[in-house]
């Protein structure tokens, strides 16, 4: 069974990111039943700016929040993190959960579920591949991009909104889980000591 975390990759109040993330956890579920899919939320994690005063290569962490949340993403195979678009960018506090840790990113899958207003987050997209990439985490082509003109109900713009995804969304998060999953499993041997 492939263990999927699906990162909340924003704190900010009003934020859309935990909307989407139920979203993508319930899609999940029911289109890879035997697979495990958990909610992860960073806001329950409280990080504070990096504050471990080794390099995360080395595994030494000194605080019992960073022990927490090494525990955390070191349970699971692969990721999906859901993320707005901030100044052409993904948010401050994604990059620092994951500056915290090395190893446990290393050797697994991740996808993006992004939302933004002029660009549906591509760019937070591209920003985190090149980081995840220096963690060894091997990223999937294909991503959801949501608008927040089209595939959100948005009165006010400082409420969330309800999530309305357009018809086309649903299937490319389809193949987005199933590339995930796939490259969770092919990775494993990876993560397995000889």
């Amino acid at each position: 069974m492939t263990r999927i975390a699906i990162i909340v990759g924003s704190t900010r109040p009003g934020r859309r990111a935990a909307t989407v993330a139920q979203w993508v956890h319930g899609v999940a579920q029911q289109h890879r039943p035997d697979d495990t899919y958990d909610v992860i939320d960073l806001r329950d994690y409280d990080l504070p700016h990096l504050d471990e005063s080794a390099p995360a290569i080395f595994g030494t962490y000194e605080k019992e929040h960073t022990r927490r949340w090494a525990a955390t993403i070191g349970a699971y195979d692969g990721f999906v993190f859901v993320a707005p678009e901030y100044n052409h960018s993904f948010p401050g506090a994604l990059k620092d959960a994951i500056d915290f840790l090395f190893d446990e990113w290393a050797d697994k899958a991740a996808g993006f579920v992004t939302y933004g207003v002029q660009a549906g987050g591509v760019r937070a997209a591209e920003h985190l591949r090149l980081v995840l990439a220096e963690v060894k985490v091997a990223t999937v082509r294909t991503q959801v991009v949501l608008s927040l003109h089209h595939d959100f109900d948005i009165t006010d713009p400082l409420e969330s909104g309800a999530l309305t995804p357009g018809q086309h969304q649903e299937p490319a998060l389809t193949d987005l889980i199933d590339e995930v999953s796939a490259w969770s499993e092919a990775l494993k041997s990876l993560r397995v000591p000889a």
